[in-house]
């Protein structure tokens, strides 16, 4: 039951940065295309796709939320990791949208001086986005969940590029226009790059691919077990916010299987205290002395 309460939680986190992104795209757009500015209209349009991507997550963690069923014995955890997977493509597309759009400024001969009631609006929604990004980022740590953490990223870039479109404007007024679309550009590639990062991620977690370093941590605790003789083998993957272990131990063959158990239920326990790891199926082999 804990773990659809902390999606619920997630599912607060989607809601504020939907909210969010409407009242800021709303007030870009209208001020922007009031007083002249390129940059403003740019970042309205921006968080207007963030909308998109920020209910992709939100549709994730519902789906998450449903209880196993006859064809999803291990419930629907990994919806939550597609919703990031969907929320890093809709970021590149808008990133390389930004690269494109400040690339094309270099060309224009003579730019429209923006009011600089364009650039206020501009340094408020850089404010009201990071504390959004504070709070989604403190979110996603403390229910380990991938696509909030995917959404924060997201909160952070939109606070840069709302940063960039208050540089450009003060470029703009100060008679430095190419500032403008070098700000964008700079932009744009952060976009990308953290598009990219969360892509490779929530790609590597849909594989069955996991941490190297994390699994030797998981087979020193399982060795250091009272009982255990040997870890023949060990695997595990991410499953939404979840780690799923498989492990093959060995134990003296001369062992019942009562005390077999126990051996079980110790690495079990000592696995979700030291480490977070709620499932784990462990498989036991005799280990047979040679003569």
């Amino acid at each position: 039951m804990e773990l659809y309460g902390d999606i619920k939680q997630g599912e607060k986190g989607a809601w504020l940065s939907i909210v969010a992104y409407i009242f800021l795209s709303l007030l870009k757009l209208i001020i922007g295309y009031t007083f002249n500015s390129e940059a403003l209209l740019a970042d309205g349009l921006n968080n207007s796709t963030d909308i998109v991507a920020s209910i992709a997550v939100l549709v994730g963690l519902k789906i998450s939320r449903k209880p196993p069923d006859r064809n999803h014995k291990y419930g629907h955890f990994r919806a939550e990791t597609v919703a990031a997977l969907i929320a890093s493509i809709i970021m590149v597309v808008v990133g390389i949208q930004v690269l494109y759009q400040s690339f094309g400024k270099f060309f224009e001969e003579t730019l429209v001086k923006p009011d600089m009631i364009t650039a206020w609006t501009a340094v408020f929604s850089a404010g009201v986005m990071y504390l959004v990004y504070l709070y989604n980022v403190r979110l996603a740590k403390r229910i380990n969940s991938s696509a909030i953490m995917a959404t924060a990223q997201d909160n952070r870039s939109d606070a840069l590029v709302s940063i960039g479109a208050f540089v450009g404007i003060i470029g703009s007024q100060l008679g430095w226009p190419l500032l403008d679309p070098i700000a964008a550009f700079i932009v744009g590639i952060i976009i990308c790059r953290t598009a990219i990062h969360i892509f490779k991620d929530a790609s590597h977690a849909l594989t069955d691919g996991f941490d190297e370093k994390r699994l030797k941590r998981f087979k020193k605790t399982i060795e250091s077990t009272p009982g255990v003789n040997e870890v023949k083998d060990i695997k595990a993957r991410i499953h939404g916010n979840n780690v799923l272990l498989d492990v093959t131990i060995q134990v003296n063959s001369n062992l019942n299987v009562v005390q077999s158990h126990d051996i079980s239920d110790a690495i079990e326990k000592s696995m979700l205290q030291e480490h977070q790891v709620g499932h784990v199926h462990i498989h036991v082999e005799p280990e047979y002395r040679k003569a």
